[in-house]
Order: C-alpha cells, then structure tokens, then sequence
C-alpha cells in the first residue's frame, strides 16, 4: 500500500460510551496519520455523547435512528424494530455513497447495522472487541468479519480463533507519556509532594458506589495525612462538594471531570477506578497500583471479567462493588504501606500493557484492503 498513491475511504461505526468512542478515534488518527489523504466517515447512534465527541476531534459524523432492546417492557422496546430497519437502511445508503474500502466496528448500537450491511455488500470488515467479554452483536457479527482485534488474550471462547488479532485497546496519545509529569502535575493539582496522593475515577458520570466509599473514608484519609485527587462526575459533584466543605476535610479535592487525565495519573501514588475497558487499558500504560471496583450495572457483569483478567495476573486488586462502602479504606491503608506491593503490582500491569495498539490495528486494516 502506497499512501502517494491513493485515497482510502474508511468508516468507523459504533459508540454510546466513552470506551466505545475514544478508542475509535484513536484508530482514525492513526490511520490518517500514515495516509493523511484518507477519509474517514464514523456512524453513530443519533442522541448519543459520539455525535458531539467525533466532530469535536475532527471528523464528520451521520446518525442512525437505533438503540438498544430494554430489559423491561417498554413502548421503546415496541419501535425497536422499525428503528432497526431504518438504521439498516441507511447504512445501505451510506455505504452505497461513500463506497469504502473497509468498514470498522468499535461497538455499540450503531455498529450492528453498519457491519451487517456492509457484509451483505462483500466489503471487509473488522470488529475492534474492548472488552474481556464479547458483546452479543459482535460475537453475530464475527462470524463474517475478517478480523477481530482484541484487547485481551484467551478471546477465542467467543471468536474464531483464526481471526483474532491482539492488539490492545487504542487509547489517547498523552496518557503514554506520563512518567515525567509529576512534577508538572503536583502544581497543576496544587498537591504536596510529600504525602500520598490517591486518584479516584468513576466515569464521566460519576459512580455512585465510589463517591458513598470516598466520603464514608475521608476523614480517616485525612487523620493518615493522604491526598485525593477526586472525580466524582457530574451528577454527584454538589452533593459531594457539600458533604466535604461541611466536614472541613483538608487535602481532599474533588472534581466534577478531570480532563488533564494524564496529569492526574502522573500524580497518583494508587489509582481507585472502575473497570471498563478503556480505563483497564490506560491504567496499564500508565503503570500505578490499582484498586478496580467493577460497576455491577453493566451488561453480563463484563468489568468484573475486565477487572478479574488483571487480578489474576497479579496486575490488580479487586474490590467488590458492595464491600466498597466498608473495605475501602483499610485496603489503600494497607495497599499505601506496602511498598514492594505497591512495585509488584506496578512492574505486574505494565507487562499487559499495548502501548503500540492503534498502530498494529492499522496494519490488520491494511492486510485487509490489500
């Protein structure tokens, strides 16, 4: 493939979440990095956070009418199919406008329809899995796809094993670098680098389980002298915010988001986090001790599996959702003074980490132009 010599055309389906979407991007710029003539066309959910995220990092962005099954009866769940044959045909139409060269699912409800379409088309077709744990749509869809690039290894309980391609999640460029920010970080923070510095990440929304465990151990936090970099999400940070200033808690900070991700890894000396894919894939790059307290409001319990593909490796610490409140803070305590834990787990994470994974993505895709 000579990049002087042709323009290639790619779309990019699928998203909902963050962990759907950024990791998309990733691979985008990626690949118009190496043939910066390329277009590249993302399909996504009408409504859903990758209508505003794509075009904020550049690229254009059509919507289809579809969403997922409730898991309760619903008038919503009644349109479900009118909205599937809907979406279905106008990702006939898309295709049939934009003609590509090859077609990426990232997951999410606008994957299925665009994948599916354009396998009845004979195009090539690549399934980007996050997840330990395949989703529905995408273990369907496998069946026809030529490749499927996965973030973890032992994939083959869901995919064809020919297929496979272990590549890792693609995660933003910034995060590979943070060994030498800390400085740099502590000062944006405004934190002091003599005491323990904690970071709590539950989603740009917020988890609710970890913010009830954070204020429940704060003031305990505070009396050992440790630091906590804080992102609540948006809906949790008044309240919060509230239940900090009123217990006059010093050292403790909480933020709505933090966008200076990789200041804020820079920063910690533990990471508490939830386990979706694309935080698990950072938290490798970046290489701290972590705590992972999976969500158990998400499909098929897969942050546990994400969690848990780590923690047996001895690459993670695990703590259940609802031993979080109680547990907590004595396993940071004990977790704090136990430096050779502490390197063990660091040295154990890096070693699963793929720091080149949108690059090696772009050469399955380009296997299968060719």
């Amino acid at each position: 493939m000579n990049k002087a010599e042709e323009t290639y055309r790619i779309i990019i389906s699928g998203g909902g979440t963050g962990g759907h979407i950024y990791p998309a991007i990733a691979i985008a710029k990626a690949w118009n990095e190496k043939y910066p003539e390329s277009e590249v066309l993302f399909v996504g959910a009408e409504g859903k956070m990758e209508m505003q995220k794509v075009p904020e990092a550049g690229y254009r962005i059509e919507g289809l009418r579809i969403a997922g099954i409730q898991r309760r009866l619903t008038l919503e769940n009644l349109n479900f199919p009118f909205k599937l044959l809907g979406s279905l045909q106008k990702a006939k139409k898309l295709i049939k406008n934009f003609k590509p060269h090859l077609v990426v699912g990232v997951g999410g409800y606008a994957s299925g329809p665009v994948l599916f379409m354009a396998q009845r088309k004979g195009l090539p077709t690549l399934i980007q899995e996050q997840n330990s744990y395949a989703g529905l749509t995408n273990k369907l869809l496998a069946k026809n796809a030529e490749a499927i690039c996965v973030a973890y290894p032992e994939m083959g309980r869901y995919f064809p094993a020919s297929k496979i391609k272990y590549t890792g999640n693609p995660v933003r460029k910034d995060i590979l670098a943070v060994a030498d920010k800390r400085e740099k970080a502590l000062a944006h923070f405004g934190l002091r680098p003599d005491q323990p510095i904690l970071l709590s990440i539950g989603g740009s929304l917020g988890a609710k389980t970890l913010n009830q465990a954070l204020l429940h151990s704060m003031e305990d936090f505070e009396s050992k002298g440790y630091q906590v970099l804080w992102q609540t999400g948006k809906y949790y940070y008044e309240k919060v915010m509230g239940q900090v200033k009123d217990a006059e808690v010093k050292g403790i900070y909480p933020l709505k988001f933090i966008k200076e991700m990789d200041l804020a890894y820079a920063a910690a000396d533990v990471v508490i986090s939830r386990s979706g894919a694309l935080s698990v894939s950072e938290l490798s790059l970046v290489g701290k001790p972590v705590i992972f307290v999976p969500s158990p409001n998400v499909a098929e319990d897969h942050q546990t599996k994400n969690a848990m593909a780590y923690v047996s490796q001895n690459a993670a610490l695990l703590l259940k959702d609802d031993q979080a409140i109680d547990q907590l803070g004595s396993m940071v305590h004990s977790l704090l003074e136990n430096q050779e834990k502490r390197d063990q787990l660091s040295q154990a994470i890096k070693n699963l980490a793929k720091p080149e994974a949108a690059k090696d993505i772009v050469k399955v895709m380009e296997e299968l132009i060719q």
